[in-house]
């Protein structure tokens, strides 16, 4: 199915009800019509990070129910599916099969090996400080053979998620058979994860390493380009890389809008908010929530350091039930570039204003996704939080079904829903957009096409907003 401008359902396997066949209840019941899409979130067996760690692409993890779910899913909205294009799991069949086989194994290039990659089979203390990097050492986990040897393969993230080298015939071969079978399976897009991380160069900080990078992405893209499949780069990092990439006419994600959000209603200052949705690109994914934290790293320059910082200790001081301490090591989680907490619950649990902040994101330029957390207006979670001492858990909430039929009855989530179909039927959405600044506080968003209108009119500092629309040059009637 080909990508649509309506709303994209971002979901795990068992997160709105225990499992695919009850996800997919789920979206026939309540959801037909407030989204057109879905990002299913890794569903493959995995060892580790919540599915980041594949071990198969060929299979649905049996827990959560098999490919004819998926697929059956596929046929009603177009789906989203993740391949990690920097690593695979330490218990995949390709990382055992080299453990077992070592320099033997068919597998053995797919693999950055240290005594390869390093001149002297280890880097200098100069390149582990250039390389951009999640750990405080340099990025490896030590593998060891079954003759009884070990050495050092290239890690970036956890150590179940084993790097691959993208230069190889191997892994070449690796992505391209894992890519086709994926966009044979229903995909319309296909996001690369942890896309920045794939290639590595010495002299460098092994992370966008241009011009390699753009290799690898052409390559991933003309891959699946004849299965009518797109690629999304997902990176989290200054938002001229997503300018640039943007640029080559690919879609990129808009990560900076969760925090100029943010800012704006906690200031009640739309001058940064305005500035980014005159020039963030036009095609593109935008994002509230995610998965993973609020992004912190995407507004650097679009926010000063200090309004930066502003925001951040504000999402401490006025979010409902947040600390510091949950993106702290405490919680297993040193990602210093977000922050853990729902965007309901950043916002201290206030319809009126989640519901401004959801406008926005429907009228900014792009596709809005939104977290199936934040579908449901969902707080954070204190219970699985503590349970589990995974910092991101505080946004990861597993909904029963019982849940779900209380939840889609409270008000704010009715007008998100009434929001939602607003944006996903409104044909001026798929013209031009104007923004206004009218004075320090308020602004105008108007989006135009072939006589159709919509506008909205919000006031940051008072959380008041209203939503119009004219079809056929008529005069525009409140909608919302």
């Amino acid at each position: 199915m080909q990508i649509k401008n309506e709303a994209m359902l971002i979901t795990y396997a068992d997160s709105l009800g225990a499992n695919l066949q009850e996800l997919n209840e789920v979206l026939d019941k309540h959801l037909q019509g407030v989204v057109g899409g879905v990002h299913l979130l890794p569903f493959y067996p995995s060892s580790g990070d919540r599915g980041f760690a594949p071990m198969d692409y060929t299979k649905v993890e049996p827990a959560f129910g098999d490919w004819a779910k998926v697929e059956a899913m596929s046929q009603k909205f177009y789906m989203m599916y993740d391949f990690m294009i920097n690593h695979i799991s330490r218990q995949s069949p390709y990382v055992q099969d080299f453990l077992e086989r070592k320099d033997a194994s068919p597998y053995a290039d797919l693999f950055i090996r240290y005594k390869d990659f390093w001149p002297g089979g280890e880097p200098t203390q100069e390149d582990v400080d250039l390389i951009y990097k999640r750990k405080p050492r340099a990025p490896y986990a030590e593998l060891t053979f079954k003759d009884g040897t070990s050495e050092k393969v290239w890690c970036t993230f956890d150590e179940q998620q084993i790097d691959l080298d993208v230069t190889t015939d191997t892994t070449k071969k690796f992505v391209k058979d894992n890519l086709t079978f994926l966009a044979d399976k229903g995909a319309s897009i296909i996001r690369l994860d942890a896309f920045a991380y794939a290639n590595k160069k010495i002299g460098t900080n092994c992370f966008f390493v241009e011009p390699e990078i753009w290799d690898m992405l052409k390559y991933s893209a003309e891959v699946v380009a004849p299965y009518g499949v797109t690629v999304l780069p997902e990176i989290h990092e200054h938002y001229s890389i997503q300018l640039k990439i943007a640029d080559q006419n690919y879609y990129v994600y808009d990560f900076a809008l969760p925090m100029l959000v943010l800012h704006a209603l906690y200031s009640g200052q739309v001058h940064r908010l305005v500035h980014w949705l005159e020039i963030c690109p036009r095609q593109q994914f935008t994002t509230l929530d995610t998965h993973d934290g609020i992004g912190v790293v995407d507004v650097k320059d679009l926010l000063s350091d200090e309004e930066a910082e502003m925001t951040r200790e504000s999402l401490y001081n006025q979010g409902a039930n947040v600390k510091k301490i949950y993106s702290t090591e405490a919680y297993n989680n040193l990602d210093i570039y977000q922050i853990n907490c729902t965007y309901y619950s950043a916002l201290g649990n206030d319809d009126q204003a989640y519901l401004l902040a959801r406008a926005i994101q429907c009228f900014a330029p792009g596709i809005p996704q939104i977290y199936y957390v934040g579908l449901l207006a969902g707080e954070n979670d204190i219970e699985l939080l503590e349970s589990s001492k995974e910092g991101r858990n505080i946004n990861r909430h597993y909904y029963t079904r019982d849940e779900i039929e209380a939840e889609v009855e409270r008000p704010v989530v009715q007008r998100l829903f009434q929001l939602l179909k607003f944006r996903n039927s409104c044909p001026a959405f798929n013209g031009d957009i104007t923004v206004e600044q009218i004075n320090t506080h308020e602004l105008i968003i108007t989006w135009k096409n072939e006589g159709n209108e919509a506008k909205l009119e919000a006031n940051l500092l008072t959380k008041q907003f209203a939503i119009f629309a004219a079809e056929d040059e008529a005069d525009f009637q409140k909608v919302f």
